[in-house]
């Protein structure tokens, strides 16, 4: 099988408050979810009828069952999914402060959590390499040994081995809490990078990955070190991709949110989408921008990825162009 989008790395049960607006100390009742950036980003891009996998871990009980359980109802393929045993799913909770505070508490997770078990010997190469996105984040290289089977899988998807319609993916995705340094993660970052042709993350994790700079200067080292699309979400002000030729912002696309968690990975899942199907730049941008405002405006992050049919509609309403039909085919 050649899966249009592959993912590797964190997974998680994601357990979100039915109260909104109250700390998680008063919180009443929760409803719980399948998390974890990569996954979800899997989780999207099928939202929009792509064959997408991932290559994770999870523990030999209860949660971990309820994820398989998941992934198969989102049409996500599980077979580079498999279970450690002596080792918790982990679960992360969040409190829901709309507008712009949603902290997140991790447990499970440390001293280590099943996907960081991810090890180099168990990788289906020849699914690596097939796949026409490989979609990792920074997070997966934070602790052996799954940070060197990351390495590993993007060795086998040199740049120069990679087909005109394939692209290799590197959320910049930096959480302070899995990193002794900022140094460090540069340090791993840089270990990767020669293999990627996309990179997308914010002013901060970019900063963590090529140093601190304008959007512009940010995006131009990305460049400079290879890679084909640089994109730096600009926060309030939308989100620009840069490449050697072109130089694209996609404005904000304003929404009333509830939960702004998974809105960056529904923003990649979309973007995946958009890349497959061959649209100019400016129009994947819009694509995803607003893939990404719908999650937003909802509670919880894999449940509520949104269809084509609801990104088009939200792009019609806002005047803004919607793509159209696929200019490279979508495989079969």
């Amino acid at each position: 099988m050649t899966h249009d989008v592959l993912t590797i790395g964190r997974i998680s049960v994601d357990v979100y408050p039915n109260d909104i607006g109250v700390p998680l100390g008063e919180v009443n009742s929760f409803g719980k979810y399948l998390g974890g950036s990569p996954t979800n980003v899997a989780v999207a891009a099928a939202r929009h009828g792509r064959r997408t996998a991932v290559i994770t871990r999870i523990g030999d009980d209860e949660f971990g069952s309820y994820l398989e359980r998941e992934l198969d109802k989102f049409q996500v393929d599980r077979s580079h999914v498999s279970r450690v045993p002596g080792l918790q799913t982990p679960v992360t909770f969040c409190a829901i402060m709309p507008p712009e505070d949603f902290p997140l508490y991790f447990y499970g997770r440390f001293p280590t959590a099943p996907d960081w078990k991810i090890a180099t010997e168990e990788l289906d190469g020849d699914a690596i390499r097939s796949s026409r996105i490989f979609w990792s984040t920074v997070t997966g290289l934070s602790q052996e040994p799954s940070a060197g089977a990351h390495i590993a899988a993007h060795e086998l998807r040199t740049r120069e081995t990679l087909a005109a319609n394939q692209f290799t993916v590197l959320d910049l995705d930096y959480r302070p809490m899995f990193w002794e340094s900022e140094e460090a993660a540069r340090a791993q970052v840089a270990k990767v990078l020669p293999h990627v042709t996309v990179a997308i993350g914010n002013d901060k994790e970019c900063a963590v990955a090529v140093g601190e700079g304008t959007p512009d200067e940010q995006a131009d080292r990305l460049l400079a070190a290879g890679v084909e699309i640089a994109v730096v979400k600009l926060g309030p002000e939308g989100v620009m991709a840069k490449t050697r030729t072109e130089r694209v912002v996609s404005a904000p696309v304003p929404v009333q949110t509830v939960n702004g968690l998974g809105a960056g990975d529904s923003f990649g899942g979309a973007f995946c989408h958009g890349l497959l199907s061959g649209w100019p730049l400016e129009q994947v941008l819009d694509y995803a921008n607003a893939a990404g405002a719908i999650v937003a405006s909802r509670l919880a992050c894999s449940d509520d990825m949104p269809t084509p049919t609801e990104v088009n509609a939200l792009l019609a309403e806002r005047g803004r162009t919607v793509p159209g039909p696929a200019t490279i085919e979508v495989s079969p």
